[in-house]
């Protein structure tokens, strides 16, 4: 009975130290980590905010070198390559105005008409000239700050509006012939010539050019039948 008894202790022993094995066999197996998971650690968060600068540096330069490099950008043209808007367009417009002028027998800035004012309405509003002498046909009176010469007859009207206003001075006998063509006529007087267009039936238009300088002294809106004075004796 005893060695029975015996057995029973030896047996519930070695399974208690059985027991006692197996447990020590799985803590050992928590503590030790697998192999795969040591062979793939965790990036460090330290590791990923040094990555991040490279990205960011690269953003600005890439903006900086999209203007040099777009060729919208290169390609557009400036207002400085452009040509400017029509320093020849602004002379035709011009002389188109002084024909329009003309017709109407007016010189640009001057107010009085040949063939239907009379220079006693010019005096009445300008005053008295600066001088007043015969030449040719008729009689010239000067205003020098208008830049203006007024022919007229002995009755009187006027026959003869001249201007030499500064614009006036500026044009060439190629920017005339470019905006109205070839004139209808060409007179000389001394070195100056005289190059005439016909602005409707009643009058002229005169571009009088020196040979010296090539462009305008003078224009003349003409009323050549008011230059044959009826009165004179």
């Amino acid at each position: 009975m005893k060695k029975y008894i015996k057995m029973i202790a030896a047996s519930i022993m070695l399974t208690g130290m059985l027991g006692v094995a197996a447990c020590s066999s799985g803590d050992g197996g928590v503590a030790s980590p697998p192999p795969s998971a040591t062979a793939l650690p965790s990036v460090p968060p330290s590791a990923a905010a040094a990555s991040a600068p490279a990205t960011a540096t690269a953003s600005p330069a890439a903006s900086d070198a999209a203007p040099s490099g777009s060729p919208g950008v290169s390609a557009a043209p400036t207002s400085a390559s452009s040509p400017a808007p029509g320093g020849d367009a602004n002379t035709a417009a011009l002389l188109q105005e002084l024909l329009e002028l003309a017709k109407q027998g007016k010189a640009p800035g001057i107010p009085f008409a040949a063939h239907t004012d009379l220079i006693d309405d010019v005096k009445k509003t300008w005053g008295e000239p600066d001088k007043e002498e015969g030449a040719g046909k008729g009689i010239y009176a000067t205003y020098s700050v208008r830049h203006a010469v007024i022919g007229f007859n002995k009755g009187s009207l006027i026959f003869d509006v001249r201007s030499s206003a500064a614009d006036l001075q500026q044009l060439t006998l190629q920017q005339i012939e470019g905006a109205l063509g070839r004139p209808d006529d060409t007179k000389t007087s001394g070195n100056d010539s005289i190059y005439i267009y016909k602005a409707g039936t009643q009058y002229q238009l005169k571009f009088v050019i020196p040979k010296s300088t090539g462009k305008v002294d003078h224009i003349s809106v003409f009323s050549e039948q008011d230059s044959i004075n009826n009165m004179a004796g």
